[in-house]
């Protein structure tokens, strides 16, 4: 039976606010470089007014926004349940989401009132993104954003890490996962961010459970969710956790396991500008190569080349041509 939809997504709503910086910046703002750190709103509107705003970029994003809107840019199908409110950034998220070929629980439906998220992301010249998101609306994701109906239609659920900090966002996760087992439906989930895995570590074993599908995570990810100090214990201490994994490692390329052995993809040689989006990419890519009949080899090797695109640019996403060029590379 055919699926509408390869991948459902669940994560958080925020509209990508990117600006260069420099490290100066950072030190005499006392923002933790390198890190997604949450934020109120006065602290947010505080550092963009001292940022200079001539290099702004406006986007709709969240991690597992930017990967399902990678499936669609790839020739893939997917849907998308997060919550805006019905303000200006809630328009821009939504009209930028369907331009992308996303369905969402968004459409046709009254949003609250209220104030849709945002995440600052300051790139400082060695490529290095640190994040400041004020969550906004997206703190109130909760089950009612949920759509059962399309996740019985998708071969895969994919959680956003992110959302764990939030308790009626964890419930949210686990309904997603519960749906998609009760139904044949495969799950996948990323570990987002390593502060967040040290921070809500007992959360994600809750989402977890017994295992998922299919995990994506970075080597700092993996050694701090499995306690361990290397890459090869991290991989091995993994196995528990998911039948298959993915662990990106930057200038490195990955490592897939594939529920029997381990599959090194190798790197594709780029000078970086913006790490931003990198593992986001990597994840929608590898999740539209399995869904649409790519060996994880192949699945992984898309993921590689598509990331590295990424990060030798600034901003989070591809244009679509770009996305399908790589593809088309690839066969």
């Amino acid at each position: 039976m055919s699926k509408k939809y390869d991948v459902y997504g669940v994560g958080n709503a925020l509209v990508d606010l990117e600006f260069k910086v420099n490290d100066q910046f950072l030190y005499d703002h006392r923002v933790k470089k390198g890190l997604m750190t949450l934020v109120d709103e006065d602290t947010q509107f505080r550092l963009i007014n001292a940022i200079n705003q001539g290099d702004l970029i406006r986007k709709s994003g969240g991690s597992a926004a930017n990967s399902v809107i990678a499936v669609s840019q790839l020739g893939g199908s997917s849907f998308y349940s997060c919550k805006v409110s019905s303000d200006e950034y809630g328009d821009f998220y939504l009209k930028d989401m369907n331009e992308a070929g996303v369905d969402t629980n968004l459409d046709g439906k009254q949003r609250d009132g209220g104030i849709t998220g945002k995440c600052l992301v300051m790139i400082t010249p060695d490529a290095e993104r640190t994040m400041n998101t004020f969550l906004g609306a997206t703190t109130d994701l909760s089950v009612h954003e949920v759509d059962e109906r399309a996740i019985k239609d998708s071969k895969y659920v994919y959680l956003e890490g992110y959302l764990t900090p939030s308790v009626s966002g964890v419930e949210a996760m686990k309904l997603a996962k519960k749906v998609a087992e009760e139904n044949g439906v495969k799950t996948s989930i990323t570990l987002s961010d390593p502060s967040i895995v040290q921070g809500f570590k007992s959360q994600f074993e809750d989402v977890i459970g017994a295992s998922v599908d299919m995990l994506f995570c970075n080597e700092d990810e993996a050694m701090t969710y499995t306690g361990t100090n290397n890459l090869d214990d991290a991989r091995q201490a993994m196995k528990k956790e998911a039948r298959q994994f993915a662990i990106t490692q930057g200038k490195n390329g990955a490592i897939i396991y594939d529920g029997d052995t381990f599959i090194d993809i190798e790197p594709y040689a780029v000078k970086a500008v913006d790490t931003n989006g990198a593992g986001d990419m990597f994840a929608g890519a590898f999740l539209f190569g399995i869904t649409n009949g790519m060996s994880m080899a192949a699945a992984g090797k898309l993921a590689s080349m598509a990331s590295s695109k990424v990060v030798s640019q600034f901003g989070p996403r591809l244009k679509t041509h770009e996305l399908q060029r790589i593809l088309h590379e690839l066969k």
